[in-house]
């Protein structure tokens, strides 16, 4: 067939009809194939229901089912999305808002695959030390895997490979497995009171693990157990420490008498180490780590490299001594190195050189080069581990593949969108179809189609309310993002508090050492205002708050205080009315719990209520029912199918297991039973199955449950069910359920902390943030947010930007003021995007004094 006639058969939308998953409403929308596509609404209104729920789920379970039963058996597989239909939806690929945890041994240069490229410039490159500890020059006969000799002592050399120069392989550390890190037995915890006698349980892994009867053998080595750990003698303390695992004939008296036993002395750091051994679930762990102390290897000092792994050099530097570097600096070296290569080497280097950049060039553009190479994936935050993954999407050169993002801003300072959108349109050169979920409008203003769904959240929305070209969009009566793209909603929308009165409430003094990337800083943060603490990926935001300030708060909140952390310098809080000393709460956008059992009713406080009331009814007091009868964890109203989960896995045999909704509760987790006993003619299912908003009117008489979901209702949370699992949360729901129990609070003496409060949410939900960060304010709270959005900076009462840039380029203040002062310095990254931001958007409302 023609190459031309082809292409014109070929399709241009993926069609969907009838698409039910959540909230969606039977929604019918096309997909315009090979184009970037934004799905645009409000919080719950259904947008990731149709990205990941529809357009994913149905992409990559058809490319599964074209492979063969045992293939899939081995592989996970999305269920059946809930649609009459979807035609022409390519094999696809989800790059979701939080990538899975990364392992102990994951760094980011092997994340980025980086550090494969380095290996093999060490291993074909490098200059090699023989035997005797000779380095010989770096030659081509390593390149052709022969192996060489020593010019000085004439030993045979064998270059390593790639693999005995990774730390998750032969290049491993003895001593920390290629971990970096040792965990240690710390002396300062196995005695916590040394006021008690060692009869008295002196010894806390001793009363933790069970070992009562160590204090009787230790007297069998001559310690005296009935004085004060203090009293006792150094050679005491070493046996109780550190003695010999020797066994005593002792007598233990017991309820049931005297009785003569041996028994093997563990001592204190004995018990500990053992444990750890033992530990082989999280929650011993947990109970071990508390003795623990985690630090440095000393045998590799951190780099997770053998003794042979940092041996091969280029110029003076090792493996470890390049993956400590940054991004950046890693791309200044590495042209460097063909100045230590003879000439038949040239072209092999210049092909490693090659691909090391190309492969870096997006991370770059991503606002990634502060990372240094062997920074622990554990320790980036979701944003960043997001761009890693979607700058190794782009590097797999895939063509026909439908990429669906979820949140491909999270995290990113404007300065590094032009980089998304970058990434993204390589996806669109390849031939592939990029779909988005976003709610930055920065990015959405340059997708080539925008669907909108809405109108509200949950039961209110899942309805298709626009979609077309971003012009169209912009002149769509019903769409409620048209107003943000076309600059006609106003930005600032809160009263801010003019500059000159910012710090009449008084100021927290804050002066550090340095710290990682992070110069010394003296910086003053107003009390009782909001305050957004700004700057690129990098710069140390997170180091000067959440490593500094609160650290620093927490030990003086403690009676009496402790010491300030080693490199916080200083830090004056101001007085409180009270003589109350301040104490920071952290609230991010982390998940809430990870058990399905978990819901907003649950975790709200209000369930155990509405169990006692349900339990106070007639029907239920004459059925001897209590509440511990309404749990649908262990209750008697259970349902006995799903034990309470409200779904249940098929077993499809030589097909992957299926959850689907429990057909016997319909999902509610009780049996049917539950029905017959109501309140006001709604039963506790019934209840747990409305909104938030919905049921504020049906708990009439239960104060306390009222004011607590109107609460929820203030928050912007009214849509969620009563009964929705809280682990499925989007991070900006999560974080406002977690200050939920904070609004109607004194907070004079509390500094609230939110790491990204504006993730996941729409410029409209940003505005019900922001009535409810007044609140906190007008409670006396003073709230830091740590920003990137330009919504959230405009109405921020004080701004404190940190850069320029970031890592090595960034860690210094670069400007501070009120949103306007800072938009007005030149020096300032963020100021410029505000300063434009501002500019475009219409004038803002006639403010007023604080």
């Amino acid at each position: 067939m023609d190459r031309d006639l082809r292409q014109g058969l070929e399709p241009e939308t993926i069609s969907v009809r009838g698409a039910r998953v959540n909230n969606l409403r039977g929604v019918d929308v096309d997909i315009p194939l090979r184009a970037l596509v934004g799905i645009a609404g409000v919080s719950g209104s259904g947008k990731s229901s149709l990205a990941l729920g529809v357009l994913y789920a149905e992409g990559s379970r058809r490319y599964i089912e074209a492979l063969s039963t045992y293939t899939r058996r081995r592989m996970a597989q999305a269920p059946r999305a809930a649609v009459d239909s979807v035609e022409h939806v390519p094999a696809a690929l989800a790059l979701r808002q939080r990538p899975a945890p990364a392992g102990v041994r994951s760094t980011f240069g092997t994340a980025s695959e980086l550090l494969n490229v380095l290996r093999l410039m060490f291993s074909r490159l490098a200059s090699h030390r023989c035997p005797n500890g000779h380095y010989v020059p770096p030659t081509i006969d390593v390149a052709a895997e022969q192996p060489f000799f020593c010019p000085v002592c004439g030993a045979q050399v064998h270059a390593p490979g790639a693999e005995d120069l990774a730390f998750n392989s032969g290049g491993a550390c003895p001593t920390c497995s290629g971990t970096g890190v040792v965990r240690t037995v710390d002396d300062d915890t196995l005695v916590p009171d040394p006021d008690k006698t060692l009869d008295e349980g002196a010894v806390a892994p001793w009363n933790v693990f069970g070992f009562n009867v160590q204090p009787a053998i230790a007297r069998e080595f001559g310690v005296r157990t009935d004085v004060p750990w203090r009293e006792l003698s150094d050679a005491e303390k070493q046996i109780v420490l550190d003695g010999p695992e020797e066994k005593k004939h002792i007598i233990v008296t017991s309820k049931k008498g005297v009785h003569e036993l041996d028994f093997t002395f563990r001592n204190a750091r004995l018990t500990v180490t053992e444990e750890l051994n033992r530990a082989d679930n999280e929650k011993r762990l947990a109970r071990v780590s508390r003795f623990l102390t985690v630090g440095t290897c000393p045998t590799c000092d951190g780099t997770r490299l053998s003794d042979a792994a940092r041996a091969p050099r280029i110029g003076d530097r090792n493996l470890a001594d390049v993956t400590a570097l940054s991004l950046a600096d890693v791309l200044t070296w590495a042209p460097t190195v063909r100045t230590t290569l003879p000439p038949e080497m040239q072209p092999l280097a210049n092909g490693l050189i090659d691909t090391l950049t190309g492969m870096a060039r997006r991370l770059v553009e991503l606002g990634l080069s502060y990372l240094t190479l062997d920074r622990a994936s554990a320790t980036l935050s979701t944003g960043e581990r997001q761009r890693v993954q979607l700058a190794r999407a782009v590097r797999n050169r895939t063509t026909g593949v439908l990429y669906v993002l979820d949140e491909p801003s999270i995290g990113l300072h404007p300065a590094n969108i032009e980089g998304l959108l970058g990434v993204m349109n390589d996806l669109l050169v390849d031939g592939n179809s990029v779909v988005f979920v976003d709610h930055d409008v920065q990015i959405l203003s340059r997708a080539d189609w925008l669907v909108e769904l809405g109108p509200g959240s949950g039961t209110d929305g899942g309805r298709l309310i626009a979609q077309g070209p971003v012009p169209h969009v912009e002149g769509e009566p019903a769409s409620l993002l048209a107003g943000f793209l076309s600059g006609a909603e106003p930005v600032v929308v809160r009263s801010v508090c003019p500059g000159p009165d910012v710090f009449d409430l008084g100021t927290f003094q804050l002066r550090t050492k340095q710290i990682h990337t992070v110069a010394p800083l003296s910086v003053d943060i107003p009390r009782g205002r909001v305050v957004a603490v700004t700057g690129v990926s990098g710069s140390g935001k997170t180091t000067m708050i959440l490593e500094s300030l609160v650290p620093a708060l927490t030990a003086l909140e403690d009676d009496p205080p402790r010491r300030l952390p080693a490199h916080v310098v200083a830090l004056d809080v101001p007085e409180h009315p009270a003589d109350r000393a301040f104490r920071p709460q952290v609230v991010d956008a982390t998940p809430i719990g990870i058990n399905v059992r978990s819901t907003v009713a649950t975790y709200s406080g209000v369930m155990d209520e509405l169990r006692r009331a349900y339990a106070d009814t007639d029907t239920a007091r004459a059925a001897g029912l209590t509440a511990s009868d309404f749990s649908y964890n262990t209750g008697s109203l259970a349902c006995p199918r799903c034990e309470g989960t409200g779904e249940i896995s098929l077993d499809v045999q030589f097909l992957p297991d299926i959850d689907i909704v429990c057909p016997e509760c319909d999902g509610s987790r009780f049996a049917p039973r539950a029905r017959e006993f109501t309140r006001d003619g709604v039963s506790l299912p019934q209840l747990l199955g409305r909104t938030i908003h919905q049921a504020v009117h049906q708990v009439i008489g239960l104060s306390r449950v009222t004011k607590r979901l109107e609460a929820l209702d203030e928050l912007g949370l009214g849509y969620l069910t009563l009964g929705e699992s809280t682990p499925a949360l989007s991070g900006g729901e999560a974080q406002r359920l977690k200050l939920v129990t904070q609004l109607h609070r004194d907070q004079t003496d509390t500094v609230f902390v939110l790491d990204e409060p504006s993730v996941g949410l729409h410029p409209l939900d940003v505005r019900t943030l922001l009535k409810v960060l007044t609140r906190l304010t007008e409670r006396g709270a003073t709230v830091i947010v740590i920003e990137h959005d330009l919504d959230v900076i405009a109405n921020a009462d004080y701004v404190i930007d940190m850069g320029p840039g970031g890592g090595e380029d960034g860690g210094r203040i670069v400007a501070v003021g009120t949103p306007a002062e800072v938009a007005a310095n030149h020096g300032s990254v963020t100021g410029r995007y505000l300063a434009q931001h501002l500019s475009e958007q219409a004038a803002p409302p006639g403010r007023q004094d604080a």
